[in-house]
């Protein structure tokens, strides 16, 4: 063998086994509890990065959701993460939960979360004035939920350090806590159909009342800005009789600013293009679409979201 024939072996032998070490790009996608739709989408999500995109491997990671999830981002141990919209304008400004701004760009606005109010149907909290006095759950420890929780009390009038007796419980451990009779109500802001929820309505025995929360969006979006409207959650997402007006709130998936832009392209295009495999996991997923994923406000957009969608015609800034 040539001298300049073996060099150019043992080259490529050597770029071979580089590229080997290397090993294929991992993905953190930062989701909720298990019992939330986060953390079904996400999974869903990361299925459809790792089927669409070549060396690449994503993992839908159970967190504390929102607060803890842009914390993530922002530190560098989660790549994509799904958020609330008021949290994730919190952590653009640094203000609230964040001491510091976060670097923090949306790939896209996503479905809207209702504000559960949840007690049991008969009990003793049929309003937001009746949580005075009560044990309630207010959401997971750096969680969105909890920020939407304190704030809706607030806003109803009640001081969430004296007025309730808080503890800070994920959806599937508040529904236990409910259904055991340790609290008398819990938040969750959560997609319509939460497993949790769902599986609580369908217990034995179970008669759920969910409490309206939409009184409060007007003094939220005057506390907190525009990322608070009012809604209706359907009856049917837990067999109930009627629907119950909520204060919502959007959802976003988000990355870091420093993301490769052809990166953030492909997790945005890949968001669209595995519609129908995220629509199979949950029925939530139906809200994600084109025309209204580029209407947040709550963080800049990345670059390369951006190019995806001037590309199919739907950014229009």
């Amino acid at each position: 063998m040539k001298r300049r024939d073996a060099t150019w072996l043992c080259a490529a032998a050597a770029a071979f086994a580089c590229s080997r070490a290397r090993g294929p790009r991992r993905l953190s996608i930062a989701t909720g509890g298990t019992g939330g739709v986060y953390y079904v989408l996400g999974g869903a999500y990361a299925r459809a990065v790792e089927k669409r995109l070549d060396g690449v491997e994503a993992t839908a990671e159970v967190t504390a959701a929102s607060v803890e999830n842009l914390e993530r981002v922002a530190r560098g141990e989660a790549d994509v993460a799904f958020t609330l919209a008021d949290a994730a304008a919190d952590a653009v400004a640094g203000h609230g939960r964040f001491g510091r701004p976060l670097p923090i760009r949306a790939l896209a606005a996503l479905y809207p979360n209702f504000t559960h109010l949840v007690a049991r149907d008969g009990g003793p909290v049929a309003s937001l004035a009746d949580l005075r006095g009560r044990r309630i759950s207010l959401g997971a420890p750096n969680s969105g939920t909890e920020v939407i929780a304190e704030r809706t009390l607030v806003a109803a009038g009640l001081d969430p350090a004296r007025d309730v007796a808080g503890e800070r419980l994920s959806v599937a451990e508040s529904a236990d806590a409910l259904r055991d009779g340790r609290i008398d109500a819990f938040f969750w802001s959560g997609g319509a159909g939460t497993a949790a929820i769902r599986e609580l309505a369908s217990g034995p025995g179970a008669r759920l009342r969910l409490v309206e929360t939409a009184s409060t969006a007007p003094a939220l979006r005057a506390a907190h800005g525009d990322h608070y409207a009012e809604g209706l959650l359907p009856a049917v997402a837990y067999g109930l009789a009627a629907d119950t007006p909520c204060s919502i709130v959007t959802n976003l998936l988000v990355v870091a600013e420093s993301l490769d832009e052809a990166l953030a392209f492909d997790l945005t295009r890949v968001l669209f293009e595995a519609a129908a495999e995220l629509q199979a996991a949950h029925p939530e997923a139906r809200g994600i679409e084109l025309d209204r994923a580029t209407a947040a406000t709550a963080a800049p957009y990345h670059p390369g979201a951006i190019r995806y969608y001037r590309e199919r015609g739907a950014w229009s800034r």
